[in-house]
């Protein structure tokens, strides 16, 4: 990845109002993938304490397109065409943090996989809370 493309895409998440509502942090920025993190807060859990899975999908929604706008050399725009998430456990922890990857970059369409893990604290321990298919289409 080229440092303009590093930078427009940090840029581009620094920019975010929802990003930043969220407190959330890019922990990492590479062609074809990309990890976010977002501490938990009160209005992102049930009442029993667990990460709500509407919080756990855009996560997935967010870190999937970036991942996707990662593939592509020049600056553009994506929209999410379609996602999928399975929920594999009660996602339990300090902090959400997405692993998002790029499985196919076409012309348009991309393929990403994103995984979910809950984090304590410290950021060492991680369990995996919940796996996604999702499907970018660039427009820009």
């Amino acid at each position: 990845m080229t440092p303009e493309k590093r930078k427009l895409i940090t840029d581009s998440f620094s920019r975010s109002e929802t990003l930043k509502f969220y407190k959330a942090e890019l922990l990492a920025v590479e062609t074809d993938y990309i990890s976010i993190k977002i501490p938990k807060m009160e209005m992102m859990t049930r009442k029993a304490g667990m990460f709500n899975g509407a919080m756990i999908a855009s996560l997935v929604d967010v870190s999937s397109g970036y991942a996707a706008v990662s593939h592509y050399a020049e600056d553009c725009y994506v929209v999410t065409v379609e996602l999928k998430v399975n929920y594999l456990r009660p996602a339990i922890g300090d902090a959400l943090v997405s692993k998002s990857y790029v499985i196919k970059g076409g012309g348009k369409i991309s393929v990403v996989r994103t995984e979910i893990y809950v984090v304590d604290e410290n950021g060492e321990n991680e369990s995996h809370a919940a796996t996604s298919l999702v499907t970018m289409m660039k427009i820009k």
